[in-house]
């Protein structure tokens, strides 16, 4: 939970919030048509201020996602926890705010741990509760003013009220940078207990400790500084995956966001694979240890997102079936006050599964998004195999025929705001081929692959709106090689968002663009002669 350098305070009481109707649509959004930028497929709340997601959680056939809101304004203030719920990852209905700020705190980010044991004291044995672990941030007003420790609030009613504990805070290092809680149960192979990952957020430390009852804390050990340290480490997340799916061989994932010093400039979220014991994490991918803030090895460190808006990112505890599901902030804080929406402002990434495959390379971290697109074929195009001449291929789709109309409307261009794309592009002796996104007039945004770099690259300095903020438009790129000559491209669009997973999420590109309505088009292009398509399926 990163503080921006000029926004708004927290002097301003917070307005209770109204849930969202009930119902199947796929965010906390306004109606259709009334905001250009509103996502359609991406949570963004029904209006004010969101980052950080927070207390990411499974329980009961529902997630449950709670993020940093200002109830009360669109801009950062008033730090309390909105909530939204879904059945599927995909259609969230907003609820009322969570846990609100007041005079003596700021309720910064943090998880929720379902408690069937009753390990905490909070429920019984027949109402177990939920339980929020959450970064105070006192005000003035509170006798720890300055300060930032971790408190507790539960819930009994299956995360619709929450209750804050008396004895708060529970967990208190005098410091003013102590923050941003990761609690989950450690199976041990003798014991077992809760582990809490926090940081030291200006000392670059991953700080754990351990409790029976989430209420004593006591300390582990400590992990960094290491890798990139140019910035507030924040937002930690520990959890293991299996290799393959192989139980016998499974490793640790820590992911650490930091501010700024990000790969791009600004926010990133970087993540380390090692072990861990239940008491130490030992990284296995650690190129660089201390203090450097060096960054001429940056893209030598393991990055969750090589685009600019992808941040601190966390998993939900208790997903179905052991699926670790993570969650970014969809947002840089160099510009996330100045974006260009309407009374809303931040949205969240898609929900990604992780896993681990072991490639010649070693083991490698896959992202793969939860699909909205994954149903009926409606609004779908495929293109055959075929050379890609030098040029560009506009890419048409036909508007879909109205039930009992007569035959769909002649085609016209790919209505490309909302949609799915896979291309497998052999790019073989061309210079450079890739996708042209959201075209309209003189906007586009450029997805290309470089063959003598292997180089894929996000360009949107023409992507709409960007002079909003002098740091926007802006060039990513990340290598990719090529896998038997073939790069595998799947593309998410929504209204003003660009997600690319590259070679079965091995490389993932998020970034935010603001395009006129009008910019809806889609188009693939070559530089220079020999490229293929060897497929191409685009859903709306």
């Amino acid at each position: 939970m990163n503080v921006p350098t000029a926004t708004a305070t927290h002097s301003a009481a917070p307005e209770p919030a109204v849930s969202a109707p009930s119902g199947s649509a796929p965010s906390g959004s306004a109606p259709a048509g009334a905001d250009p930028f509103r996502p359609a497929w991406h949570y963004s709340a029904r209006k004010n201020w969101l980052n950080d997601p927070n207390g990411l959680v499974h329980l009961d056939g529902t997630y449950h996602l709670f993020y940093q809101h200002n109830p009360s304004g669109d801009v950062w203030g008033n730090m309390s926890w909105g909530h939204a719920t879904s059945a599927d990852l995909l259609h969230w209905e907003e609820q009322p705010v969570a846990i609100a700020c007041d005079a003596n705190e700021a309720i910064y980010s943090g998880s929720v741990v379902f408690d069937p044991d009753n390990t905490s004291g909070f429920g019984t044995a027949g109402t177990p509760p939920l339980v929020a672990i959450y970064t105070s941030a006192y005000t003035d007003a509170s006798p720890l003013r300055g300060r930032q420790a971790q408190s507790l609030a539960y819930s009994l009613d299956r995360g619709q009220t929450w209750t804050k504990y008396a004895g708060n805070p529970v967990l208190d290092r005098a410091s003013a940078n102590f923050r941003d809680p990761k609690v989950f149960w450690y199976e041990g192979p003798s014991e077992s207990y809760w582990v809490m990952a926090a940081v030291e957020a200006t000392d670059c430390l991953v700080v754990l400790y351990r409790s029976a009852d989430l209420k004593n804390w006591d300390y582990l050990s400590s992990f960094g500084p290491a890798n990139a340290t140019g910035g507030d480490w924040e937002c930690p997340d520990l959890f293991p995956l299996a290799v393959d799916g192989d139980p016998a061989d499974t490793r640790w994932v820590l992911v650490v966001n930091l501010n700024p010093g990000g790969l791009t400039g600004g926010s990133g979220a970087q993540y380390f694979v090692g072990t861990f014991d239940g008491v130490e994490f030992r990284s296995g991918t650690t190129v660089t240890e201390g203090l450097q803030r060096d960054s001429s090895r940056m893209r030598d460190y393991a990055w969750l997102d090589w685009g600019r808006d992808y941040y601190a990112a966390v998993s939900f505890n208790d997903a179905p079936g052991g699926r670790r599901i993570m969650i970014g902030w969809m947002n840089n804080w160099d510009y996330a006050a100045a974006t260009p929406t309407g009374a809303w402002r931040g949205a969240m990434s898609l929900a990604r599964e992780l896993t681990l495959t072991r490639r010649d390379s070693g083991v490698v971290l896959l992202q793969t998004a939860i699909d909205p697109f994954d149903g009926p074929d409606r609004g779908r195009i495929s293109l055959a195999p075929r050379d890609l001449h030098p040029g560009t291929v506009d890419l048409l789709l036909p508007e879909p025929a109205a039930a009992g109309a007569g035959p769909a409307a002649a085609p016209a261009p790919a209505p490309a705001v909302a949609a799915r794309i896979d291309v497998d592009l052999e790019p073989g002796t061309a210079a450079r081929v890739g996708l042209l996104l959201r075209t309209g007039g003189t906007e586009r945004t450029v997805l290309a692959y470089d063959t003598a770099t292997s180089r894929l690259s996000l360009d949107r300095r023409d992507s709409g709106a960007v002079a909003f903020h002098e740091g926007f438009a802006s060039v990513e790129h990340v290598h990719v090689p090529l896998e038997d000559g073939i790069l595998r491209l799947r593309v998410f669009l929504d209204a003003c968002s660009v997600e690319v997973f590259a070679q079965d999420g091995r490389a993932v590109l998020t970034d935010l663009v603001f395009p006129a309505e009008s910019s809806t088009g889609l188009a693939l292009f070559a530089e220079g002669h020999g490229a293929r398509v060897r497929s191409l399926d685009i859903r709306r």
